[in-house]
């Protein structure tokens, strides 16, 4: 590694390091993508409502089999449920969704019927045999739980995405999915933030004039020392 490279980059423009403080360790990884999750019991169980659990800790681990965590507190309504029928969507979040979201993170499932009281309607997605899809969502992924992991305070839950439903307005006609204009929302430290402008793509900082017009088009390249 190129040391006085990777001091520059820790200099501001004056030339003085910037101060730094310590804090305790806490779970400060930000910004993370806030989900609405859906379940549905199994067996005798099969007559309770879908439930929803609004979640902030979920990310994707794998890529090849193409799988995802959640983290859920084991005294949460939808723990037992998403344990006994080990399957789970997650449904992603945008602007217009936002507000019944919160509202199910702020309320249980044990006391009313959250697709109910939020308007949202439950519908069928392909590899689920219980849960079902949020229809408002502009896109979900269908889980199957591949396993159950006891970490302290949340257990994770391990999941292979075994089917994708997305919002036909965000497929282009070149068959692009174009979540840029879903208008999806982000979650870090208690507040919700809408995503901004793009900044870039993966491979901007060494991509041709040529691509960085194509993919962005009107903006300027910055350039590398």
């Amino acid at each position: 590694m190129n040391n006085q490279g990777n001091l520059k980059n820790q200099t501001s423009k004056s030339g003085q390091t910037r101060p730094k403080t310590s804090l305790n360790p806490a779970t400060l990884l930000a910004p993370v993508p806030v989900v609405l999750v859906s379940c549905r019991g199994t067996g005798l169980e099969a007559d309770v409502k879908p439930n929803l659990i609004t979640l902030a800790w979920a990310g994707t681990v794998c890529s090849d089999p193409p799988m995802v965590s959640i983290s859920i507190r084991k005294d949460r309504f939808s723990h037992p449920i998403i344990q006994s029928s080990g399957e789970f969507v997650i449904n992603l979040v945008n602007e217009a969704l936002l507000k019944p979201t919160d509202f199910c993170g702020v309320k249980s499932g044990r006391d009313i019927n959250k697709f109910a009281e939020c308007d949202l309607t439950p519908i069928p997605i392909e590899g689920m045999a219980h849960a079902p899809a949020v229809a408002e969502s502009p896109l979900s992924l269908a889980c199957r739980v591949h396993s159950v992991q006891s970490l302290g305070s949340h257990d994770l839950f391990l999941a292979r995405i075994v089917s994708v439903m997305v919002d036909q307005s965000l497929v282009d006609r070149n068959g692009r999915l174009r979540l840029d204009k879903a208008g999806l929302v982000a979650y870090a430290h208690g507040e919700y933030y809408s995503l901004g402008s793009i900044l870039g793509f993966f491979g901007y900082s060494v991509a041709s004039p040529e691509v960085l017009a194509r993919r962005m088009p009107g903006r300027r390249r910055q350039g590398r020392k």
